[in-house]
């Protein structure tokens, strides 16, 4: 069975460790924040100027003067810093973030993706996604398999405008878990729970790679 969103939240937050900076771009990633272990101590850091997000607030936290980039309300670890746009920039062109998370359209064989803009339908801009993904030391992009009309997301070259290229290291979908290959392709390491190889295979139009037995995910 296909993943919702919160499971796909769910299976990234398996890839975070202890001590990272970490960027949760806008959607599926914002989830992230719910499900990372207590034990680990980790920085989640916003490009409005927001560094130590914590959960999503419950009803009597919420604070409409605390957003997330993508304008969510957000609530506060012990220790949080508060800070300019440009100085959040700073920080992320200057390599400090370990690990970006982000929502994507379509993402390459190679590692290239887009995720900022469709043709001919209102966009506000790119916001931080092209900074983020020249500057992180890994990505992982977090996204539904295919769109709602059937079309594979996971494509030998995007179509779409592209944010950035060969960045992309890791991909959870509501079907699956996949690193692209050094040489290119999709390597299949995990499937979602009761989701089949020939499932996957049929719904991804780029290079998928697989080898030996591919284990269910985990939660």
């Amino acid at each position: 069975m296909a993943l919702d969103k919160n499971q796909i939240a769910q299976r990234i937050a398996k890839e975070v460790q202890n001590g990272q900076y970490i960027n949760l771009g806008i959607g599926i990633p914002t989830l992230v924040a719910n499900y990372i272990p207590d034990e680990l101590e980790v920085v989640l850091q916003s490009e409005n100027g927001l560094l130590g997000i914590g959960p999503f607030p419950t009803e009597d936290q919420i604070d409409a003067d605390l957003i997330n980039a993508g304008k969510q309300t957000v609530t506060m670890v012990k220790g949080s810093a508060l800070f300019s746009s440009a100085e959040s920039f700073a920080m992320i062109r200057g390599e400090h973030v370990h690990l970006t998370i982000l929502g994507a359209m379509e993402v390459s064989e190679n590692g290239d993706i887009a995720n900022w803009k469709i043709p001919g339908k209102m966009v506000k801009g790119m916001g931080g996604a092209m900074d983020l993904v020249a500057s992180a030391e890994n990505i992982i992009v977090a996204m539904q398999h295919c769109s709602k009309d059937g079309a594979s997301k996971l494509l030998p070259q995007c179509e779409l405008p592209i944010t950035g290229i060969r960045c992309v290291k890791k991909i959870v979908t509501d079907l699956a878990v996949l690193e692209i290959d050094p040489n290119g392709g999709f390597r299949l390491l995990e499937r979602a729970p009761g989701v089949s190889v020939e499932e996957i295979k049929a719904a991804t139009a780029g290079k998928l790679i697989i080898e030996g037995e591919v284990p269910e995910m985990t939660f």
